[in-house]
């Protein structure tokens, strides 16, 4: 074989090799494309409204966060809808869905439309939108938070166990179940909640514009109808989402017409969603027992499904 044979069969072989990993620079540029696009799908494409669905107990969610604030940047989603099912959860899991919807709505409409239930950090979710929308039968309000817990020691004592505890000082890791929930402890964990239930009603003085009056005489954690909400000025009408698109129209200017598109935030990275969320955990739990912290949550009891 000569010598520029060999040259044309290297060359070959080098152009082949330029090929294969120019295609491979484009397959990974694309992939990075998608991946910053976000981890949500809207379909179909042109303009837009986006459907959230937000059911069950609500709890701090990364990705949920970085699908709205990418949202946010799509031109060709016109306006946000949340569609609210749940009595609450947790109250960083509220706040912080509550932050992403107010930086949607710095930049596009957004407009909440609840279901059956719409309590406690349900309700303070429902209130970043810039029109409120509820049921006359839906379940709302219920602003506060809550922190349980329960003494053992009696129990523990009657079947001949005795706790042993060393810790740095009194108030750590109270309140504990397994000792007694001494004056000074409760009167700090007091002050954490009544800190807490502060923020709270602070968003909702804000958001309804109310007075601190009567934003806390309303906030004393009892439940309203979507009626009596509306009467006393929680939320801004009655109706179903149809009556949100109407909002839409007549406030912005977007035509009813414009097709509506939910948000499916992809967790495939985090299949255990799936299995403790859907399966095992509802087998073995109810979803209420595996919230920590301070919850804001319409009914906490403490039971099985």
């Amino acid at each position: 074989m000569s010598f520029e044979t060999d040259m044309i069969i290297d060359r070959r072989r080098l152009k082949r090799r330029l090929i294969f990993w120019r295609i491979l620079g484009v397959v990974a540029l694309v992939a990075a494309i998608v991946a910053s696009a976000g981890r949500f799908d809207l379909k179909p494409g042109g303009d837009k409204i986006a459907r959230l669905d937000v059911s069950g107990i609500i709890v701090d969610d990364r990705l949920r966060d970085q699908a709205l604030a990418q949202l946010s940047k799509d031109d060709s989603v016109k306006a946000l809808m949340v569609v609210i099912n749940s009595p609450g959860g947790t109250f960083t899991g509220g706040d912080s869905l509550y932050q992403s919807l107010r930086d949607v709505a710095k930049v596009k409409p957004v407009v909440t439309v609840m279901g059956g239930t719409a309590a406690s950090a349900g309700y303070m979710i429902a209130i970043a939108a810039d029109h409120v929308i509820a049921s006359a039968g839906t379940i709302t309000g219920s602003i506060g938070v809550i922190m349980q817990t329960a003494d053992l020691t009696g129990l523990l004592e009657m079947v001949g166990v005795k706790p042993v505890i060393v810790k740095s000082g009194p108030l750590k890791a109270q309140p504990n179940p397994v000792e007694p929930f001494a004056d000074d402890a409760r009167a700090v964990t007091e002050a954490v909640i009544r800190d807490f239930y502060e923020m709270f009603v602070e968003i909702v003085m804000e958001r309804r514009n109310l007075s601190k009056n009567i934003a806390y005489a309303l906030a004393d954690g009892r439940i309203y109808s979507g009626r009596q909400a509306k009467t006393v000025g929680l939320v801004d009408a009655i109706g179903r989402e149809r009556d949100g698109l109407k909002w839409l129209s007549t406030t912005h200017g977007l035509s009813e017409q414009l097709p509506v598109v939910d948000v499916e935030i992809d967790y495939k990275d985090e299949p255990w969603r799936e299995l403790l969320g859907e399966s095992l955990g509802k087998v073995l739990f109810s979803e209420r027992l595996r919230l920590d912290g301070v919850l804001s949550l319409w009914h906490p009891k403490v039971d099985f499904e």
